[in-house]
């Protein structure tokens, strides 16, 4: 092989570590995960077609849903025109399924008197999911809002009275009415409802590029909606409002109108003494 011959594979090898390097990906690539992408500032991003929102220095946040396909694309293009492709493979997961017997017939089949307020609850929660700010909050990373026995998980879908229902989307953590409810990450508080038909009292924060968290079946709310909460800030107290079998708390978080399973974000429940 000519002196020329290596140089220039030399220099595709050169090429192609430094294409490489110019994205990385960091998260859970499964069904409910969150992953976290860096690439060079000026950049565009787009994950199957759908664009995705880029800080100044190339950060970027996507998720899968519950029952995302096994496979997801992941578009960058460079400010040079450079495009690079990742086809990225989605763990599929398997759920619990959940019989629980015995509960009102109100609970399970809403009476016709309430639909209109049941709609305008969900507008209400779509509205403040909705908020795309250009800010990271979710920086901060995540920690448990509250610690305790874990009641549900995500995916699992409840059979109510023998009625299959829709999947849960959150973590249950159990503990007495009071318990105080921190805030996971940095965010802007975008929804403060003292009472949902469901979810009862139901607080939704905002961490940024469209993530944010759901705390429903609140005692009381302690922050205000357009107020900024620290990560680790009281922002609420657990307790049994709306449509529940007993006190808990149930964290949801989207991204998008993706449903992101809360508890790949945080490291293990700690322990009860």
């Amino acid at each position: 092989m000519s002196a020329l011959s290596l140089l220039l594979g030399s220099l595709l090898l050169a090429a192609t570590a430094a294409q490489a390097a110019e994205l990385t990906l960091e998260g859970q690539f499964t069904q409910g995960g969150l992953v976290f992408g860096k690439t060079v500032p000026g950049a565009t991003a787009s994950l199957d077609g759908e664009v995705l929102r880029l800080t100044p220095d190339g950060r970027f946040i996507f998720g899968f849903g519950r029952d995302h396909a096994p496979r997801a694309t992941l578009t960058v293009t460079e400010p040079g025109g450079t495009v690079i492709t990742r086809e990225l493979q989605v763990a599929q997961r398997e759920y619990n399924i959940q019989r629980i017997d015995g509960i009102k017939k109100d609970y399970v089949s809403p009476p016709e008197e309430v639909l209109a307020r049941i709609r305008a609850d969900a507008a209400a929660a779509a509205e403040a999911r909705a908020a795309d700010r250009a800010e990271s909050d979710f920086d901060s990373g995540f920690i448990w809002p509250a610690t305790g026995p874990i009641s549900g998980v995500y995916g699992s879908q409840r059979i109510l009275n023998g009625e299959p229902r829709q999947p849960h989307f959150g973590v249950d953590v159990a503990g007495p009415v009071g318990t105080p409810v921190m805030a996971p990450a940095d965010g802007v508080v975008t929804l403060a409802h003292p009472d949902m038909y469901f979810s009862g009292a139901t607080l939704i924060i905002d961490h940024g590029h469209r993530l944010s968290s759901s705390f429903l079946h609140l005692e009381q709310i302690l922050v205000k909606e357009g107020q900024r909460v620290k990560q680790g800030e009281v922002v609420a107290l657990m307790g049994k409002s709306g449509r529940v079998t007993g006190p808990h708390l149930d964290w949801r978080m989207n991204w998008r109108g993706e449903r992101i399973d809360p508890a790949l974000l945080v490291p293990p429940m700690p322990k009860s003494e």
